[in-house]
């Protein structure tokens, strides 16, 4: 069994699931992190019983997090890599919007991830190597009607990983974001088709973004190989902020 851990959050659906069916397996131990498992997460863990696991956790639990992390390495060891996807989305105007939900997303999107990359890192200084990446959103740059909090959560976490890679860089630890546009999931399942038609629009390809396009770019940064490419921010959306 590989030594080399990958911790992906939010990876029981949509990207973080992508992420996690888009690894070599036999490269790495993927451990997939998340409030409950989806059919398709639970048919892929069956099919890779021996290199893919599940750890149930709500990412809200800000305060749980140290302990899940001192349990994490104690099951399944020191990570190479961890991947902070899970986030919510809270689509809602400002100025009508609840104090708690501005908080949940706030928590879920940037102090979950802060949190659980402080105490997973702390290992990785040990062995000196390892990756971290930090899946943002294109709204970070962009902005989008109705997601500001979502949008400010993003932002922050472009910065965070700017100023983290060069905590982590001298000890081989790489810090990267990635930044999806609109894809094909069930979030834009939900756009009616006027809006979704005004997306598609902007792309130079006329399309979306898929998941396995975003998922492939994080094999590659997590890739052994790539250990010169930090703090930088990468844009997958078929073109649409070009």
């Amino acid at each position: 069994m590989t030594n080399n851990v990958v911790y992906i959050t939010g990876a029981t659906k949509g990207l973080g699931l992508s992420i996690a069916q888009n690894l070599d397996l036999s490269k790495f131990k993927v451990v997939i992190l998340g409030r409950s498992l989806s059919e398709e997460a639970q048919k892929f863990l069956l099919e890779n019983k021996d290199h893919v696991f599940f750890e149930e956790f709500d990412f809200a639990n800000t305060l749980k997090i140290r302990d899940l992390c001192k349990n994490l390495i104690k099951s399944y060891g020191v990570p190479w890599a961890i991947v902070n996807n899970a986030a919510i989305g809270g689509d809602g105007i400002l100025s009508t919007m609840h104090e708690k939900d501005i908080e949940k997303i706030i928590d879920i999107n940037l102090k979950a991830p802060i949190i659980f990359t402080k105490y997973m890192s702390r290992q990785m200084l040990v062995n000196r190597k390892g990756r971290v990446i930090n899946i943002s959103s294109i709204i970070a740059n962009t902005g989008f009607s109705g997601l500001s909090v979502y949008g400010a959560t993003k932002s922050a976490l472009i910065g965070f990983t700017k100023s983290l890679s060069r905590e982590l860089g001298k000890y081989g630890i790489t810090v990267n974001a990635v930044c999806p546009g609109y894809m094909e999931t069930a979030m834009t399942e939900g756009l009616n088709d006027s809006k979704l038609e005004s997306i598609i629009n902007r792309s130079p390809m006329k399309s979306l973004a898929s998941k396995d396009d975003v998922a492939r770019l994080v094999s590659f940064i997590l890739d052994e190989t790539n250990g010169h490419i930090t703090g930088s921010s990468f844009v997958v959306d078929a073109g649409s902020t070009a």
